[in-house]
């Protein structure tokens, strides 16, 4: 078997590589989150949060590959197997059965805050280590931050 070199020393393959898994991790489950609420949901805003969830799910599925990607390249072999991503998992979840519309965009509220907060812990330490998988999960951390508003606007009252 080959290995793919890394263009990277050691440490900062390590440190990339993690921020890189850790981020193949939080995206995978985000997408999974985000396709349960999506069939699942109900109540009077369904069909607009409904098509906001294909949104997120699109998005984050796209830059699992990516981030998977980047990691091949750096020589660290990504990990996106159902058993690694239910084990290391750390963002909001659904609860079991139908969810209320109010109640989903809580939930992407929250797990897309907590995704955001992680990267940016992986942005300010890939800094040094690795630019260039930073400027990739900054861009990641750009989109995601505008889902959360699109749905953080849903979740305003009326008036």
């Amino acid at each position: 078997m080959t290995v793919v070199k890394s263009t990277l020393p050691d440490d900062a393959r390590r440190i990339a590589g993690q921020a890189l898994q850790d981020t193949l991790v939080d995206l995978l489950g985000l997408s999974l989150v985000g396709k349960q609420a999506h069939w699942n949901i109900v109540g009077p805003r369904f069909r607009s949060i409904h098509l906001q969830l294909d949104e997120v799910v699109a998005a984050a599925r796209g830059f699992a590959d990516t981030v998977a990607e980047r990691a091949a390249a750096l020589g660290v072999t990504p990990d996106g197997r159902p058993e690694t991503v239910a084990a290391a998992y750390g963002l909001p979840g659904p609860k079991e059965g139908r969810l209320r519309d109010t109640e989903v965009v809580e939930l992407m509220v929250e797990s897309l805050q907590e995704a955001i907060t992680r990267l940016r812990e992986r942005i300010a330490a890939t800094d040094e280590p690795d630019p260039v998988t930073q400027d990739l999960l900054i861009g990641i951390t750009a989109e995601l931050e505008k889902q959360r508003w699109m749905f953080e606007a849903e979740n305003q009252p009326r008036g």
